[in-house]
């Protein structure tokens, strides 16, 4: 029951032999009866930062104060995409997006791609999926295959519905998001009939659609998800006294990209500090029924007397801005939108451990091969993060170098009028666009600055180059970016083709319809124009081991 005390679960001893570490030579879990077992709950857009203080004090998480306190916290973790399909693909496939060229919501990994799941399965595990992907592709993959033309021509698309909350009106009730908990109960169904008989190990993954904003009907035909919905049993657990209404800059001064974000996802008109606070609040409330979700799946293993057997990670596939830099939704390099939760637990996990190395989703899938006991393939983008949250490393500085001291993430999908790229590093978060030179970069110093209200890019030039150089080492972005372009071209065309006779009725009623509709010869041209624009041919050269 999901009100079970926490405490009960505390006095569960998590002491059983360790996993395997990084570049030994392992059996295969069938070779290994003691294997563990391993659960990987990945939520939707959960801003990372509410796992540690302060973030944590704004709202009770109890089940995952329970994990930070029995198992490992990673304090800088981050997306490698901040966006639900390239983010995942990241995740499933251990590579960079550009590497998956998993662009956006429309375009993911093959179908038939093997993923650390196919591999654990070959290896001798039971594996087990429920609820959302989205590895592949999305629900709402037609309009970012569509409105890549709107980024690159003078059109401010006005794309999402003005973020707004919804309180419904049964007040004690806690299954608001009764998707997630269906798909929640089927997990812990699975767990109490099918992986408690099972001799060999198993791995199971449980993905929730919560704390992403509900749909919202009332915004028109096209609508996006741009409700904040929850109940107040939900709306109690949140101090509302500790949320932080956050700085904004104005709209004159800008980055030109934030501004076009914020344009797109309807947040440039007026909002109260009541209003931005209530948003703010709702969200830490999904947050809250998220958070009892994952304890339904801990209390079972508990319940079950796997806890003790078995190695919980839970993270979430990007964040959420909530109204931080005037915007919602997720698609920017900010705090809010690319810092991610990365809790795991579990035999031979360090318990009450805080890891400040920046890692990434990436990550996740050496990590899974690296408890199964499977050795690490050689051409992936990740790192095992075993070495920093094992009890068998006791000398943690000795295996940080299997790590390196940054992290990238890469965003080509929509509300973004350039493709974007991040280098994060301890101090640093260097962010360039497009080709590195038609659009100005960004440099955060997150020690100084956590909010990142300051681009000290032009203040400290060498810095500045530095990282852009280190960043061109890794991901020769300014090509990547050349590639996103033609193949935003090439998907318009082929859209465009399959319309046939129609296309000028459906293309004048998509999301940008009102102002289409004002000078839609002129939008047509510009389109034309887009199409005949060249661009080099796709040449992507990378470095991922450095």
């Amino acid at each position: 029951m999901l009100l079970l005390c926490v405490s009960v679960v505390a006095a569960s001893a998590l002491a059983a032999p360790a996993p395997g570490t990084n570049g030994e030579e392992r059996g295969a879990a069938q070779e290994r009866p003691d294997a563990p077992n391993v659960v990987l709950v990945v939520s939707d857009s959960f801003d990372g930062r509410l796992t540690f203080y302060p973030g944590s004090q704004v709202v009770k998480l109890p089940f995952i104060n329970f994990m930070k306190a029995h198992g490992t916290s990673f304090l800088n973790a981050y997306t490698n995409s901040p966006i639900c399909c390239p983010s995942r693909a990241a995740m499933w496939s251990g590579l960079f997006t550009h590497l998956t060229e998993s662009w956006n919501n429309f375009k993911g990994l093959d179908p038939n791609y093997t993923t650390w799941m196919d591999i654990m399965e070959k290896h001798g595990y039971q594996t087990q999926k429920f609820g959302k992907l989205d590895y592949t592709s999305g629900h709402h993959s037609i309009s970012n295959r569509v409105e890549a033309w709107t980024r690159d021509v003078p059109f401010l698309l006005r794309q999402e519905g003005r973020p707004m909350v919804n309180l419904i009106p049964n007040k004690t009730k806690v299954r608001v998001m009764e998707g997630d908990w269906k798909t929640t109960d089927t997990a812990v169904s699975w767990l109490r009939k099918a992986a408690v008989n099972h001799t060999q190990p198993f791995v199971l993954y449980l993905g929730l659609n919560l704390p992403h904003p509900y749909p919202s009907p009332s915004s028109g035909e096209n609508f996006g998800s741009s409700t904040f919905h929850t109940s107040l049993y939900w709306l109690k657990k949140v101090s509302y006294d500790a949320i932080k209404i956050p700085k904004w800059s104005p709209l004159s001064e800008m980055h030109p990209i934030d501004y076009y974000s914020s344009y797109t996802k309807n947040c440039t008109g007026k909002f109260t500090e009541r209003e931005i606070k209530n948003i703010r609040a709702f969200y830490y409330a999904m947050c809250a029924e998220t958070d009892a979700m994952l304890g339904e799946i801990i209390l079972a293993l508990r319940q079950l007397n796997l806890l003790e057997k078995t190695i919980v990670i839970y993270t979430s596939d990007h964040g959420e801005l909530a109204m931080e830099h005037r915007q919602f939704y997720k698609m920017s390099m900010y705090e809010a939108s690319a810092h991610v939760p990365l809790l795991i637990m579990g035999p031979g996990i360090e318990a009450n451990l805080q890891i400040s190395d920046v890692v990434s989703l990436v990550d996740i899938y050496p990590t899974m091969l690296d408890i199964a006991g499977i050795p690490l393939p050689q051409n992936i983008s990740g790192y095992s993060l075993l070495p920093l949250s094992s009890e068998m490393f006791e000398n943690e500085h000795k295996f940080k170098s299997l790590h390196p001291p940054w992290i990238l993430s890469e965003f080509h999908g929509c509300n973004v009028n350039a493709s974007t790229y991040m280098l994060r590093t301890n101090q640093w978060k260097y962010i360039a666009y497009s080709d590195g030179a038609s659009v100005s970069p960004q440099l955060f110093d997150i020690s100084s600055d956590p909010d990142e209200l300051t681009n000290i890019a032009t203040k400290f030039p060498e810095i500045t180059y530095s990282l852009d150089q280190k960043l061109r080492s890794i991901i020769n972005y300014p090509k990547v970016s050349a590639s996103v372009h033609q193949y935003n071209k090439e998907q318009f065309i082929k859209w465009k083709q399959s319309i046939g006779q129609n296309y000028s009725n459906v293309i004048a009623n998509l999301r940008w319809h009102q102002d289409w509709l004002k000078e839609p010869r002129k939008y047509e041209s510009a389109i034309d124009q887009w199409l005949k624009t060249h661009t080099p041919p796709k040449n992507i050269s990378t470095k991922i081991r450095k």
